[in-house]
C-alpha cells in the first residue's frame, strides 16, 4: 500500500483525539485489534484511492471501490436542482454505512453537494466526507445529540440528509427495524418550514452485528460497541444491490398541534416503512 501522509486514517490519533489523557491506558494490543476491526487498512486504501475527491465525488468513489449497485426508485420525487426551498430528506438507517454513502451521494450529485449530512462526529476524520457533514459529538455527555452546530445546520441554506433514529437499525420482535425516531428533525423542519422527503432504504447487516448489538443491550453498556464493526459490516456489503425508495415532500404544515412532534416523527417513519 502506497504510505499516505495527511490523508492517513490512524485510530490512535482518533482515539486520542476523543479521550484525550486517557489514551495512556489503552493498551497497544487493543488500540491494533481495534484497527483491525475497523479495516483500518482498507480505509486508507479509499482515502488514498480516490484522495482527489470530495464530496458526492469522493462517495461515488467509495461506491466504485465496494461494487455496490443502486436501484433508485421514485427519483422524480426529489426537488429539482433549483428549487429555491431548502428540503430534510429523513431516511431509515438499516445499514450504518452504506446506506449513508449512497444516499449522500444521491442527493450530493442532485444537489451539487448543497446538502449537508447529520453525522457522528468521527467521520470528520474521512478528509473527501469531511465537506458535507454537521457533526454531532455523540461521546462526551456534555454534547450528546444535537447541538447548536445542528441547528445552525437546519437554519442554513442547505438541505439536510438524516437518520432520525440516530443508531442503525436492530433485530427487533425478530425484524430488523429503527428504533424510535427523534423528534428534532420534525421540529427544526418545521422550524425553518422545510418541507420533508421520506426515504426507504432496503438491507440489513449480519447476523454477527445483531449478536453483539443485542449482548450489549442486555448488558446495558453505555459504549456502542456494535458501532466498531460497522466498517465490517461496509465491506460486507461488496458486490451488492441496494434498493432505495424515494417518497413525496411531506409539507412542514403537515406538523401541526394534531399531535406532538415525537408522534408526528413515528408518524413520518411509519410512512418511510411503507415505501
Amino acid at each position: 500500500m502506497a504510505v499516505i501522509t495527511e490523508h492517513t486514517l490512524d485510530i490512535e490519533k482518533v482515539l486520542a483525539s476523543k479521550i484525550g489523557d486517557k489514551m495512556k491506558f489503552i493498551p497497544k494490543f487493543l488500540v491494533n485489534w481495534l484497527s483491525r476491526t475497523i479495516h483500518q487498512d482498507q480505509l486508507n486504501d479509499i482515502i488514498w484511492t480516490y484522495r482527489d475527491r470530495t464530496g458526492s465525488h469522493w462517495l461515488e468513489g467509495c461506491l466504485e471501490y465496494l461494487d455496490v449497485k443502486l436501484k433508485i426508485e421514485g427519483l422524480e420525487n426529489l426537488p429539482a436542482k433549483d428549487d429555491p426551498k431548502r428540503y430534510t430528506f429523513a431516511s431509515n438507517h438499516p445499514l450504518g454505512g452504506v446506506d449513508g454513502i449512497a444516499l449522500g451521494m444521491i442527493l450530493g450529485k442532485q444537489y451539487d453537494d448543497n446538502i449537508r449530512l447529520i453525522v457522528n462526529d468521527i467521520l470528520m476524520h474521512l478528509p473527501g466526507l469531511a465537506p458535507l457533514c454537521v457533526p454531532v459529538n455523540t461521546t462526551t455527555k456534555k454534547e450528546r445529540g444535537f447541538t447548536s452546530v445542528v441547528e445552525n445546520g437546519f437554519s442554513s441554506d442547505k438541505h439536510i440528509m438524516i437518520f432520525p433514529a440516530g443508531l442503525c437499525s436492530r433485530k427487533i420482535d425478530g425484524k430488523i427495524q429503527d428504533l424510535e425516531w427523534k423528534k428534532t428533525f420534525i421540529s427544526k423542519s418545521v422550524e425553518n418550514q422545510r418541507d420533508i422527503i421520506p426515504i426507504h432504504f432496503e438491507g440489513q447487516n449480519s447476523n454477527k452485528f445483531y449478536r453483539i448489538a443485542n449482548i450489549c443491550k442486555a448488558l446495558k453498556l453505555k459504549l456502542n460497541i456494535a458501532m466498531l464493526y460497522l466498517p465490517d459490516e461496509v465491506f460486507k456489503s461488496q458486490h451488492k444491490t441496494f434498493t432505495i425508495k424515494i417518497g413525496k415532500p411531506i409539507p412542514w404544515q403537515t406538523f401541526d398541534k394534531s399531535m406532538k412532534h415525537r408522534e408526528w416523527a413515528q408518524w413520518v417513519r411509519k410512512q418511510v416503512y411503507e415505501l
